[in-house]
């Protein structure tokens, strides 16, 4: 009884036995996975690039150099350490653009995971609370915007609106918006029989404070999965509809507008190709593996003991 009472008393024992909370316990989920630790690290290295571009970038993007057309990496015969990652075909500093092109990669993702969010989870809530016909009306649109390749519609509704950056992030956040409201809706119909719902409205919560205030803060962790993964794929989304001329114009230094830039070049000068295709490579790689423990982290039935 003596050794039980010592062993329970020794504050290593209790310190090991004691599970983490909070913060603690999502990084403690977070870290275990190395690949997630990997793209927080890289995602967090392309933000500080973009934040700072004016002061990291060597020349400005828009700059021509007629003299320097094509100029190969410096690693090659005839290149400079002047522009690292060689030119363009029009003499613009190809990594001075990517540094640049990663703040309107990093933006476009951020306004259409916001406007998908806010959108989503709203009519998600809606459907998901109210049931009936409500919910019958929503989720048959939602089930005709899912019918449809999500570029293929993105590619109408910018034919439409007319192409541009504002128009594409439009575009791309409703082609998003349905996994939100369905995500939202599973969760919301899970959450509203449970006990604590049932108890705020035998104590009267009225119908807002039950749907925003008791509900939807149960439901945030599958959407902040969600909406990490919709990052990763609003940039490759943007990416696409820049190549193909519909999302921002040239000479905006926006990596799907370089790509659509260089397709002449491909044989000549890989170069003007193959930088802003990896940049695009490793964001949206480093976005996925964070997506990968943000779920581990967050997602009960996930946690390993």
């Amino acid at each position: 009884m003596t050794a039980i009472q010592s062993k329970a008393a020794d504050p290593k024992v209790a310190e090991a036995k004691t599970p983490p909370s909070g913060l603690s316990e999502f990084w403690f989920y977070f870290s275990r996975n190395k690949g997630a630790v990997i793209g927080l690290v890289i995602f967090l290295i392309i933000l500080f690039v973009a934040i700072f571009a004016p002061f990291v970038a060597p020349h400005s993007p828009s700059i021509q150099n007629r003299e320097l057309l094509l100029m190969p990496p410096v690693w090659e015969q005839g290149g400079s350490w002047g522009h690292i990652l060689g030119t363009d075909a029009v003499g613009r500093d190809i990594l001075s653009r990517l540094i640049y092109g990663a703040r309107f990669s990093l933006f476009i993702g951020l306004v259409v995971v916001t406007l998908s969010v806010i959108s989503g989870v709203l009519i998600g809530l809606v459907a998901g609370y109210f049931r009936g016909r409500i919910d019958t009306f929503i989720m048959r649109i939602m089930d005709i915007i899912l019918a449809f390749p999500s570029l293929l519609l993105a590619l109408v509704l910018v034919a439409v609106l007319g192409p541009g950056l504002l128009n594409a992030m439009i575009a791309i956040s409703l082609v998003n918006q349905p996994h939100f409201v369905r995500l939202t809706r599973a969760a919301v119909m899970t959450e509203r029989t449970k006990d604590y719902v049932v108890g705020s409205k035998v104590a009267g919560a009225g119908t807002l404070r039950l749907m925003f205030l008791t509900i939807l803060p149960n439901c945030l962790a599958p959407l902040i999965v969600q909406a990490t993964l919709a990052f990763s794929a609003a940039i490759l989304d943007a990416a696409a509809l820049g190549f193909l001329g519909m999302g921002a114009q040239p000479p905006t230094p926006e990596w799907g507008t370089m790509l659509a830039e260089a397709r002449e070049f491909i044989q000549r000068a890989w170069w003007v190709v193959t930088f802003p295709g990896l940049a695009i490579l490793i964001t949206v790689l480093a976005i996925n593996l964070m997506g990968d423990g943000l779920r581990d982290a967050l997602d009960p039935k996930l946690k390993r003991s």
